[in-house]
């Protein structure tokens, strides 16, 4: 850990603030979803409750909270707005992995945490799109680079300060490598398009970002690597980022198993609706067990390609349970859950965006299989 004097700050009650914040923004939840609007309030309320510093450590001038916390958090928003949720969670886990790499291996990120605490930045993700083979062109210059891309998947990228994100320099001397930086928004040349027209999680604005002739100093360069390979940082991107991004998926499964409940209780008990209720019950709590499992490789297990495995294996079952547990809820309410105005229509849409992040379920099948023959991590 850095030679640091270890700052207690009184505890904070995370969960209290998301619902607090919840409450403010549940109305607002199906407009946003109806016009293709960012969650522009929710965001604001979640600035002024402290959550975009929450995850920078206390010593560096943040809101030191715990990484389970947030995570608790974000499932907490979910119930509310899964769109809110999921765009503050892009930002929460660029904040996790410099956070605790600051920590654990005393990585050069103090300078970025601490701008994030005392400016109070949002930042935000170019999208696992880019993952491992990254995308883009960086041409070297004097004193830096030109950076020229079109990076997707910008959640929230209307309020954000800074992209983090990164691009392929083909000319290196050690061969092709890929930069990862992070871009002012303000910066000459950085461009948002209005692109994002998608079945659901329709309010986290992840719109395109093109980036033109970007000047990138050398010294923003923050890690080089090799295209295309599994790297130590992707390692940490993997098992501290999606426990961060699935807690929403969870909270939209949670919100919908709440509200099948709410209306199923005002029914006849029949056979039929006793049954698909456990059949609802039982898919979220395999949700909430794969999910938690998520959260303690994160905390517990040591960076490798096998906790990367056993992330990934834990990320395909949450996602999967997510998405049950909703398609359950529809069975427990029936015909009328197919009407808008109930919300379990737009917890079914929101929910499908778990099936599609990084590792999606057929690469993680691979990894996994690979390593289980004891194959190694990279085809």
């Amino acid at each position: 850990m850095p030679d640091a004097a270890v700052i207690d700050l009184p505890k904070t009650d995370w969960i209290a603030l998301a619902d607090q914040v919840g409450h403010e923004i549940a109305a607002t939840t199906a407009r946003h979803d109806e016009e293709d609007s960012f969650v522009e309030e929710g965001f604001r309320a979640l600035k002024a409750a402290g959550f975009f510093k929450a995850l920078v450590p206390a010593e560096l001038g943040g809101r030191g909270a715990d990484y389970r916390d947030i995570c608790s958090a974000i499932r907490r928003l979910g119930t509310y707005c899964g769109s809110t949720a999921l765009a503050f969670s892009m930002h929460s886990h660029l904040v996790a992995v410099p956070a605790w790499r600051w920590r654990h291996e005393k990585a050069p990120v103090e300078g970025l945490l601490k701008r994030v605490a005392a400016e109070d930045l949002i930042l935000i993700s170019s999208g696992a799109a880019d993952w491992l083979p990254s995308n883009g062109r960086a041409m070297k210059v004097e004193g830096g680079y030109r950076v020229t891309a079109k990076k997707i998947f910008a959640s929230a990228c209307q309020m954000g300060d800074l992209l983090v994100t990164s691009a392929r320099h083909e000319d290196a001397a050690g061969g092709p490598e890929v930069l990862h930086f992070a871009v002012p928004f303000k910066a000459e040349g950085v461009r948002r398009l209005d692109t994002w027209r998608v079945l659901g999680m329709r309010g986290t604005g992840s719109h395109d970002v093109v980036l033109e002739d970007v000047f990138v100093p050398d010294a923003a360069i923050v890690a080089r690597r090799e295209p295309g390979k599994w790297h130590m940082l992707y390692h940490h991107v993997f098992a501290l980022a999606f426990p961060l991004v699935f807690a929403a998926y969870l909270g939209v499964a949670e919100g919908a198993r709440a509200r099948a409940l709410e209306i199923a209780r005002a029914k006849p008990k029949t056979s039929a609706l006793v049954t698909a209720t456990g059949r609802l019950e039982n898919a979220f709590m395999k949700a909430e067990i794969a999910h938690e499992q998520m959260i303690r490789i994160a905390e517990t297990e040591a960076a490798g390609p096998e906790r990367t495995s056993r992330a990934g294996i834990a990320h395909t079952l949450t996602a999967q349970a997510a998405v049950e547990t909703v398609e359950r809820a529809m069975d427990v309410v029936g015909g009328s859950s197919f009407y808008r105005d109930l919300g379990l229509e737009r917890a079914f849409r929101d929910v499908q965006g778990a099936r599609f992040h990084q590792m999606q379920e057929l690469p993680q099948l691979e990894l996994s299989g690979r390593l289980a023959l004891g194959m190694g991590i990279d085809g």
